[in-house]
């Protein structure tokens, strides 16, 4: 085995990220030593790189939590198995563990925030939670394709269960970018007539290419026209008035104020995007419409099994939404990330020999 890793590192905050060469980590009682197959570039990695968020390791640290990989050291059970790493590592012996909501459990781990992440040719892990990767689904897509699984399909696959999502509701999806499309799709899975709104022609044409029911763009309207314009839509894919599953995932103030004024009568409103900005809105709609207002963060690991199977049978296509880079290019692709130059989400893949 190579003795050596390498990964970027962030030194402060808005920096080029710099290429640093280390040993290979040692590992303690149920850890796992990762060959990283590829790492997504998400929103919350910007969020910490460029806008001011503060990462609970101090820096110098290496990003990334979108990970997929195969295990070359640890417990012999997981050693040669190819995996998902979840974005959020629970304890599993927690109260909120306890309860159901590891996903929040208050001494959770998470790559590229608490210890070193996935921009890297290797990364140590706890291995209780990792999800291993069949040969089937395998067969449909590379290993380094499937690091999306981690947060990218994950985190909607949760919000969309939570929300209570039936068949035949309307779906409302704003921001159908890397992580929005997703939910988009699951949504439709699920069985909702799905609405996609953004700002951007190109990702709405990706959309209702994909079997997305309607999209609108949204740029420049108000919000009283938009309203008028998604009744309308309603009514055109005949699905009731009420109970709107509205998932907010543009991670912007406009959008999460637009998401708000969709509220009606029994709505749900997941707020899925990260903005630092306050939006203004009257809380009251909440009560006058018995509304509901969510939030969720990452994905309960037991979740992930359901994730693959649903691009194992098919269901849910992930090629025409993912683009490859190599790690190499990390500096530039995160700049044209925070430029939005891109359409689908970034995979970063090692390159480093």
């Amino acid at each position: 085995m190579n003795k050596k890793m390498y990964s970027w590192k962030m030194t402060k905050p808005g920096a080029e990220f710099e290429l640093v060469e280390s040993s290979l980590p040692s590992l303690g009682e149920g850890e796992a030593l990762i060959q990283i197959a590829g790492c997504g570039v998400c929103h919350t990695d910007l969020s910490f790189w460029h806008y001011g968020v503060k990462t609970k390791k101090e820096m110098p640290l290496t990003l990334g939590h979108e990970i997929s990989g195969r295990v070359i050291d640890g417990p012999p059970e997981w050693v040669g198995k190819k995996v998902i790493i979840p974005a959020v590592l629970p304890c599993g012996e927690c109260e909120l563990c306890k309860k159901g909501r590891n996903n929040i459990c208050r001494n959770q781990l998470m790559p590229g925030n608490d210890f070193d992440g996935g921009f890297a040719s290797h990364i140590k892990v706890p291995a209780r939670y990792l999800c291993p990767v069949s040969e089937a689904v395998l067969d449909k897509y590379a290993l380094k394709e499937l690091a999306v699984v981690a947060d990218a399909i994950s985190t909607p696959y949760q919000v969309v269960k939570k929300s209570g999502l039936e068949a035949g509701d309307l779906a409302i999806v704003i921001g159908v970018g890397g992580v929005g499309i997703y939910a988009a799709l699951i949504a439709k899975i699920f069985g909702a007539k799905v609405l996609a709104l953004d700002i951007d022609d190109e990702k709405l044409k990706m959309a209702k290419e994909n079997g997305i029911d309607a999209t609108l763009n949204v740029k420049d309207k108000d919000i009283r026209e938009i309203k008028s314009q998604v009744r309308a839509i309603a009514k055109e894919l005949n699905v009731s008035k009420y109970g709107w599953k509205i998932f907010e995932i543009s991670g912007t103030k406009p959008g999460q104020e637009l998401g708000f004024s969709l509220i009606t009568f029994a709505s749900v409103l997941s707020i899925v995007g990260f903005t630092m900005e306050k939006p203004e809105v009257r809380l009251s709609n909440l009560m006058a419409f018995d509304a509901a207002l969510i939030g969720t963060w990452g994905c309960k690991p037991e979740l992930y099994p359901e994730v693959l199977e649903l691009v194992e049978s098919g269901k849910l296509n992930i090629a025409p939404f993912i683009e490859l880079f190599p790690m190499s290019r990390i500096n530039e692709v995160f700049k044209n990330t925070l430029a939005r130059q891109y359409k689908k989400r970034s995979i970063m893949v090692p390159d480093f020999e």
